[in-house]
């Protein structure tokens, strides 16, 4: 019998031979490559928020609406005349370098008056905005979360209150209240409730079918914290979308009050009031007081639609462009 080792086998140094009969050739296996590292990056949290520009459209829209909202803010100290003094021999003016837009018929500076009254044109909308979006989410979450008759007889009364129009509800408010901003904003903002309060129920009723909500649940939180921390950050592109598009249309209903001559009152300027003043001074021939204001309500408008359907559209993870 051959006890000597197969030359053809690796035997390591100091380790018996391997002799058995079941014993094959070994061979030496190359060992494997380490995997290439891949350096870890940190999710880009705010990758959706730079898109929000969308196309051409969305961004004129948009850098529309910040140059307003600037103008809003900066009036007092950019307006190059007080819009509430008012001088006889200078009615009805042309432009020129005194007057840009030139003048009234009770010899305001129409710039003057255009820039100033854009605060309270976008304070009333914002206004009527933020109470309705606050009662709607509250009323929409509640009966949702409650269902049955709750959710029946709070549907009715929404209907009710939905079948009539934003701007007969103002003017209700100011014959009973007086004329002014306060009477008005909170009556639109009540006709306004419903349309949020039905989207916030819809979205909510779907979102309670979902796993997650299942698993707040489970872990014993409150139907207040589960409404607040789980449920309401998923609906609030879609809501924070509509709330934009209400805007638009706030403002609309509030200048048309104006120009009613129910809301905002003289001296202080405001858009809708200027469109009415101005009505004189298109028979006269100066028609910029009248159409300038009517323009900007009609701008700012469409610019708040565009940008409130592209915004609901690219948080919601679908490209509007």
């Amino acid at each position: 019998m051959n006890l000597l080792p197969d030359p053809g086998r690796a035997t390591a140094p100091g380790a018996a031979p391997d002799t058995g009969p079941e014993a094959g050739p070994r061979t030496r296996t190359a060992a494997r490559p380490a995997p290439p590292s891949v350096p870890r990056t940190r999710p880009d949290r705010f990758a959706r928020l730079r898109r929000l520009g969308g196309g051409p459209l969305q961004r004129v829209s948009l850098a529309l609406l910040v140059a307003f909202v600037l103008v809003a803010l900066l009036a007092p100290w950019i307006a190059p005349q007080d819009p509430t003094f008012g001088q006889l021999g200078d009615t009805l003016l042309g432009p020129g370098a005194a007057h840009w837009l030139g003048t009234d018929q009770g010899g305001h500076d129409t710039f003057s008056a255009l820039l100033v009254a854009a605060r309270t044109s976008l304070a009333g909308p914002l206004a009527v905005v933020l109470f309705s979006t606050v009662l709607g989410t509250a009323v929409g979450l509640f009966t949702a979360w409650c269902g049955g008759w709750i959710d029946t007889a709070v549907g009715r009364v929404l209907d009710v209150v939905f079948a009539f129009p934003a701007l007969l509800l103002a003017i209700l408010a100011v014959a009973l209240f007086g004329k002014g901003m306060t009477a008005p904003v909170l009556a639109m903002a009540i006709a306004y409730m419903p349309y949020t309060a039905r989207l916030v129920r819809a979205l909510a009723v779907q979102e309670k079918s979902r796993p997650y909500i299942a698993a707040y649940r489970v872990q014993g939180h409150s139907p207040l914290h589960v409404a607040v921390r789980g449920l309401l950050p998923n609906i609030a592109p879609t809501l924070l979308s509509q709330s934009t598009v209400n805007f638009g249309y706030a403002l609309l209903d509030l200048a048309a009050l104006s120009f009613l001559g129910l809301g905002i009152q003289p001296p202080t300027p405001d858009w809708g009031a200027m469109i009415n003043q101005g009505q004189a001074a298109v028979l006269q021939g100066q028609p910029l007081s009248a159409i300038v204001p009517a323009v900007a309500v009609v701008l700012v408008v469409v610019a708040f639609n565009i940008v409130g359907e592209d915004l609901g559209d690219r948080l919601a993870g679908r490209d509007s462009s």
